[in-house]
């Protein structure tokens, strides 16, 4: 698995982090820092066109509190970005959303829980069924239906 990680000037510390804890799981881990660049939406497209492109499987994007990076890379077709402040919603954004990206705010969770939200999210699947019906009408959305 290749996972994307990205942050902005209030997160640094954050993502720097949990390079390091995907690193003890062999995965392998996309550092996208750009030290010029500290607008959330401009990171978060990099971020997202690395998924989109198929680079990455999935993502990780971290600021303040993970709003501004899950409303930017919502905005880019085919990203369903989510942010996340538990285990349970990690786990179930990827289970019935089939989320692609999380967005975790750095002043909100602490580096251990921020390890507890990645696990969950990474080690979900989606589970299809009733649900792929709903992300293809997510996935309408961005063609304007």
């Amino acid at each position: 698995m290749r996972i994307s990680i990205a942050s902005d000037h209030a997160a640094k510390e954050l993502q720097q982090h949990l390079i390091d804890y995907l690193k003890t799981f062999d995965i392998d881990v996309d550092d996208i820092t750009n030290p010029r660049e500290v607008d959330y939406p401009a990171i978060a497209l990099q971020l997202c066109n690395k998924i989109k492109s198929g680079k990455s499987d999935l993502g990780v994007l971290l600021c303040g509190t993970g709003i501004g990076m899950s409303m930017a890379a919502n905005k880019v077709s085919g990203i369903r970005a989510a942010v996340c402040s538990d285990t349970f919603s990690a786990k179930m954004c990827r289970k019935h959303n089939d989320a692609n990206v999380i967005c975790i705010g750095a002043r909100v969770v602490g580096f251990g829980l921020a390890e507890e939200i990645l696990h969950g999210f990474f080690t979900s699947k989606f589970t299809g069924g009733r649900h792929a019906r709903r992300v293809a009408a997510i996935n309408e959305l961005d063609e304007g239906v």
